[in-house]
């Protein structure tokens, strides 16, 4: 067996001649490539990124850094119980702003409550209805003012059924006859006019608030306009009156004795 290699030649390649260029202009640079990631550490990295909230990749994060909210609370749709239940509406003398007239007093040509007889109003009103008449002890002092924006003052009545209920009429005229426009039974925490509104304050469960009702003409009857909670007003201890000072006695009609 030989030992001696037959005789190879190296190839001998001309060498590259470099590209040629105006003179003057320098070379364009190679763009670099990125030296690639490791396998070992591109898995990591990418569980990184991942894991990171937007607003830091975004670049806003909170100035106060993250925080822990708790729990979020779980919601649920509301359980109606009884979904078949239906009421039945409102009867003629359950309707606080059903139009009553009262054709049994005189009429009124002027057109304005200023010229009716509150007493004989609400005697009118409750006997219409089967009741008996208020007793003028228990009628508060009447009040007129516009409700129904016509020019001309309306009624408004309170009658302190006992220390806790009373019962609210307003009234108008109507082409000369004397209307009922609204009735109300309940705890009078307060009334109010406000714009034109009559605001109805009642207690609630909670003795912070008050319900607050309000009532506004729309050109046929008082709607209710809006209800909403307010806070309750704390009541001031009345205070006993100043005793008069030292004098003649006076008796029932003015005159001294």
């Amino acid at each position: 067996m030989s030992l001696f290699r037959p005789d190879v030649r190296p190839v001998v390649r001309p060498a590259s001649r470099p590209a040629l260029r105006p003179a003057g202009r320098a070379p364009a640079a190679r763009p670099r490539t990125p030296a690639p990631v490791p396998r070992a550490l591109a898995a990591p990295l990418a569980l990184t990124l991942a894991l990171l909230p937007s607003a830091l990749l975004a670049g806003c994060a909170s100035p106060e850094g993250l925080k822990d909210e708790g729990r979020a609370r779980r919601v649920n749709a509301p359980l109606a119980l009884w979904p078949r239940y239906s009421p039945a509406p409102l009867r003629e003398n359950e309707n606080p702003a059903v139009l009553k007239p009262l054709p049994t007093l005189p009429r009124i040509p002027s057109g304005t409550m200023a010229d009716a007889d509150p007493l004989a109003v609400l005697d009118a009103d409750f006997t219409s209805s089967g009741g008996t008449p208020p007793r003028p002890a228990s009628v508060r002092r009447p009040e007129l003012h516009d409700l129904t924006d016509d020019g001309k003052p309306d009624l408004i009545a309170v009658v302190d059924l006992d220390r806790r209920t009373s019962e609210l009429r307003v009234y108008t005229v109507r082409h000369a006859v004397v209307t009922r426009i609204l009735a109300l039974r309940g705890v009078l925490a307060g009334v109010a006019l406000a714009a034109g509104h009559l605001a109805i304050r009642e207690p609630t469960k909670d003795p912070r608030y008050v319900s607050v009702t309000d009532y506004v003409w729309d050109g046929r009857s008082m709607g209710l306009w809006d209800l909403t909670l307010d806070v309750a007003r704390k009541s001031r201890p009345s205070s006993p009156a100043p005793a008069p000072p030292p004098g003649p006695a006076v008796g029932l009609t003015g005159n001294p004795p």
